[in-house]
């Protein structure tokens, strides 16, 4: 199988209506899988062993799965038409990409202010499933990216202990740049990128190595190798990037992946490249205490004062995004509010949400549709979306990533 998994896909308003309207706000969407040429699959994101190979050669293996995306991918020529942008699935079976979808919609989906301020759904997460570690890298921060016609893209991690049966080949990420490192010195290993081989830039780094069920906040500017752990991302959407690293996953990376998203009149200028770089934030002593995050309890989890279910902020740093992991415990059902629209990600159990059967994956094949993802409208989200744990005896766990300035979370700040 060459090629895109989905040939049945419309933008048409009655369809776009039926599937908002047939699951009382809530929008079963279909996986968009996303390969990456300079990566080797980790094998954990669910995708049939013998589908993370789809594409013809060049194009690599299947390492990403994103989630509630309103954008595409950024891979190049051999790019496909609907390549990492979900797709809602109306009941009569057709599929609707989900840009589309927003733009029909608008503020009865991801609510008035959010529409009135991006005039789009500014987020998505994605699952990041590699083998090894993805080279050192940085995200442009607004006004670089602004450039090249994109925004700025912060991003955060989550390792799901659902998702991570095996932490894959190197389970260290390098984060940031140790605080006594120079402008200087960075410019210097940017310089080795052509000679070939390694320029063994990740020396100038510190290395952290995964701890399941916590995660960090990457600001736009902050250099960044995400470690081979299978990765939950909640970010900006925008693929825009810069490759500092010219060795990774025992291969060459690119050199044109350097210059990908730098203005064309500064292709060659290594200058430009650090002032990419957020420098304080790259050299700050207390990185862990100001990047990193561990779980803490929502209020509402808290104040309902019972053991049916647990809820956790797990990504809340970041005034672009944030994100939950709700747990509802076997054999109960509950009704969780929210402040605003979100996707969500089932990674274990099985039951009902509104009138929808989830359940998590456990082996989907390319083209395949789930029951494992869905987007909640904003109307359904403040009234309160039911959801039944079918299981007598595992966990429901449910991810749940939302937009910009959560006023839930708001509420919490400084917890």
């Amino acid at each position: 199988m060459i090629g895109q998994p989905y040939d049945n896909v419309t933008s048409a308003a009655s369809a776009m209506d039926r599937a908002l309207d047939a699951g009382g706000g809530i929008i079963r969407l279909a996986p968009a899988w996303v390969p990456r040429a300079f990566c080797t699959p980790g094998r954990r994101i669910r995708l049939h062993p013998d589908d993370y190979f789809p594409f013809e050669q060049t194009r690599g293996g299947i390492d990403e799965r994103w989630l509630a995306s309103a954008v595409r991918a950024d891979n190049g020529p051999l790019t496909g038409p609907h390549e990492g942008l979900s797709l809602a699935v109306d009941p009569e079976g057709v599929l609707i990409p989900f840009d589309d979808f927003v733009d029909h919609h608008r503020g009865e989906l991801i609510g008035d202010a959010m529409w009135a301020e991006h005039r789009a759904w500014p987020m998505y997460s994605k699952f990041f499933d590699n083998q090894q570690a993805l080279p050192f890298h940085v995200h442009h921060r607004d006004h670089h990216a602004a450039l090249v016609d994109k925004p700025g893209k912060p991003e955060a991690y989550y390792y799901s202990p659902q998702m991570n049966n095996h932490l894959g080949d190197q389970p260290i990420s390098f984060l940031g740049l140790q605080p006594e490192v120079t402008r200087e010195q960075v410019k210097e290993r940017l310089m080795r990128f052509g000679d070939g081989g390694d320029n063994r830039i990740t020396d100038l780094a510190r290395g952290y190595r995964t701890q399941l069920g916590t995660g960090w906040d990457i600001p736009g500017g902050v250099l960044h190798a995400p470690a081979s752990a299978c990765t939950y991302e909640p970010q900006v959407a925008c693929d825009v990037f810069c490759m500092c690293e010219s060795w990774s996953n025992n291969r060459e990376v690119p050199e044109e992946l350097l210059w990908k998203d730098v203005p064309t009149d500064r292709h060659g200028d290594f200058d430009f490249i650090i002032e990419l770089l957020d420098w304080e934030k790259n050299i700050d002593p207390n990185f862990v205490g100001n990047r990193f995050m561990a779980p803490y309890a929502t209020a509402q989890s808290t104040s309902d004062g019972h053991a049916h279910y647990a809820e956790k902020w797990i990504v809340y740093r970041s005034s672009r995004f944030s994100a939950k992991e709700l747990t509802v415990r076997p054999g109960h059902t509950v009704t969780i509010t929210d402040r605003a629209a979100y996707g969500t990600i089932v990674v274990q159990g099985h039951g009902t949400m509104g009138s929808h059967d989830i359940a998590a994956a456990t082996l989907i094949r390319y083209g395949q549709l789930s029951q494992d993802e869905f987007f909640v409208c904003d109307s359904a989200a403040r009234a309160g979306v039911s959801i039944s744990n079918r299981s007598t005896t595992d966990d429901l766990v449910i991810l749940k990533h939302f937009g910009p300035g959560n006023e839930e979370l708001g509420l919490s700040a400084g917890t």
